[in-house]
């Protein structure tokens, strides 16, 4: 049964911008920017590495993929990154 409240969306990133204590902003494909924090996914051998701050700043978008990759090939779902993020918002600096 379809529910037509439920948006059935496969997301992709654009573009990844590491920022603070394992946190990034991601730029996903509808243009709409969201923070994730990844500390609770540092476990285990593939995310190990990740901890070492200078590695974690590696991290790219793999354009194939459609999500974030780090040199040691660990990478996340593009969904569970938009799930488990939240909308980036900027503050009012309105000069007018």
């Amino acid at each position: 049964m379809y529910d037509k409240d439920v948006k059935s969306v496969l997301h992709e990133v654009k573009s990844v911008y590491p920022i603070y204590d394992y946190h990034l902003i991601l730029e996903f494909d509808e243009g709409e920017y969201r923070v994730a924090d990844l500390r609770p996914f540092l476990k285990g051998p593939v995310f190990e590495p990740l901890k070492d701050r200078k590695f974690f700043k590696l991290v790219k978008v793999d354009p194939e993929a459609g999500t974030i990759v780090w040199p040691n090939e660990a990478d996340l779902d593009p969904d569970v990154l938009y799930a488990q993020s939240v909308p980036l918002v900027l503050p009012n600096v309105s000069g007018h």
